[in-house]
């Protein structure tokens, strides 16, 4: 028998994106190929690319190019390129990147297994599904740490914001069945999952299309009573559609965290409405009032700058809103101009160094107050859940419930009280003793909680 070659994975973008790979993994797995980290040692290198930006696009490119050298200089003989850029350009990437074998569409990632053997066999390969019968979920090569999971609650988007593409990429809004999501869950728990993060696009209009209805509430109060993981946190919420129900779950439910991803954009009424955001921005300071009511919440959000027609006017609403909203966490960027969608016709498109001169001075701004929080935590003992150990500094690190896995700071803490050794996951008891790059905390152990 025919020994099956090894594959290599390399997957960019958001944690959605993640998800794909892992059940691209799981299929290519299951069909008997060995999977290697090193893309020098692959026969085949599967690249699960992001388009949301034009920086992300750079990003996608260069790794395909990064794979081409490898294919003409070393041992590789394929590359497949999936995701949303092979989606986006699925008319282009044959011709302008030659040296790529096969191209699947986001619609496509379970025909991952006929893209390998096509190449295998000398044949380019493309399939493009369409997106509006994209089959969601499906089993997974968890990629994430044992004790973190990712659960993507649904597919793409109905808001149709002006700057975005994912609609073009993705499609509308289609939730996945709630008994799925419940399964999953608790599948993820069998395999050592102590943190869940819901996402999707929107994940507070979850159910919306299936339901009739937003069913994000019901879907945290069936994994909380299903399963009996410590944290399930929510990612990408929407201002308008901040609840009173789900606020009151944030209060209630000592296994929510008290975290919420809130972007919100931009603050000027005008600029908002521009950019087709629902709601505007007394929606935005009444929602954020909303969940400022629950003692200990933390609200991530992020602001776009420069989008076209921002005057000096709009962006000072924005850094005086900012400051009167006082985020805990924050990322800035400059708008993106993406050819198909609304906002790349309209007029008064502003200029680059004037976007990065106003992503500078509002990062400044919230760097300050991101300080200031920081070293309020000093002296106290907070929760924090282990994710590893630095040889070099000899201390350990991890994340309090006010930190989500890979976008947020983290605290690094000494273990004096004995020769104990914690493992990623546990759950500990820190002092925080200092703070510094004004996100990250430092403390030392005080016990094991958990």
């Amino acid at each position: 028998m025919k020994k099956k070659s090894k594959i290599g994975f390399i997957s960019l973008g958001c944690p959605k994106n993640q998800v794909d790979t892992e059940v691209m993994l799981a299929e290519v797995v299951k069909a008997g190929y060995e999977i290697t980290p090193d893309d020098t040692e692959a026969d085949s290198v599967i690249i699960n690319t992001c388009a949301f930006i034009q920086s992300a696009k750079q990003e996608a490119i260069d790794n395909i190019l990064d794979e081409a050298w490898l294919k003409k200089n070393a041992n590789l003989k394929g590359i497949i390129v999936t995701g949303c850029l092979a989606q986006r350009y699925k008319d282009q990437v044959f011709d302008e990147m030659p040296e790529v074998d096969a191209v699947l569409g986001v619609g496509s990632i379970h025909h991952i297994v006929e893209a390998i053997e096509a190449v295998e066999r000398k044949r380019r390969y493309s399939s493009f599904d369409d997106i509006t019968e994209m089959k969601a979920g499906g089993d997974r090569v968890v990629t994430t740490p044992e004790y973190l999971a990712y659960l993507k609650i649904s597919e793409g988007c109905d808001n149709r914001c002006t700057y975005c593409a994912i609609p073009l990429i993705r499609g509308g809004m289609h939730s996945r069945p709630m008994e799925d999501l419940v399964a999953e869950a608790k599948e993820m728990e069998g395999l050592g999952a102590k943190e869940l993060v819901l996402i999707a696009q929107d994940t507070t209009a979850y159910g919306r299309d299936i339901y009739g209805a937003p069913k994000l509430v019901d879907l945290i109060r069936a994994i909380t009573k299903e399963t009996t993981i410590p944290w399930i946190r929510v990612l990408y919420c929407y201002p308008d559609k901040i609840t009173d129900e789900l606020v009151e779950e944030f209060r209630t439910n000592s296994r929510l965290v008290k975290y919420i991803d809130l972007p919100v954009q931009h603050l000027s009424d005008k600029i908002l409405k521009r950019m087709n955001r629902k709601g505007d921005s007394k929606t935005i300071f009444e929602a954020v009032a909303k969940l400022r009511s629950v003692p200990g919440m933390i609200i991530r959000s992020t602001f776009i700058v420069g989008f076209p027609g921002e005057t000096e006017e709009d962006f000072n609403i924005l850094c005086e809103g900012a400051k009167k909203l006082d985020f805990d966490r924050v990322g800035v960027f400059t708008y993106s101009r993406e050819e198909d969608t609304p906002a790349y016709d309209f007029e008064d498109q502003i200029d680059e160094q004037v976007k990065q001169d106003r992503m500078d001075i509002l990062m400044r701004e919230q760097a300050d107050r991101s300080r200031a929080k920081a070293e309020a935590m000093i002296g106290k003992t907070v929760t924090v859940m282990v994710e590893g150990f630095d040889a070099v500094s000899e201390n350990y690190f991890g994340r309090t419930y006010a930190d989500a896995y890979d976008i947020d700071g983290k605290i690094f803490f000494s273990n004096p009280i004995g020769k104990q050794r914690f493992t990623e996951g546990q759950f500990v008891l820190v002092k925080v003793e200092d703070c510094y790059d004004d996100y990250d905390l430092v403390g030392s152990a005080v016990n094991a909680s958990l």
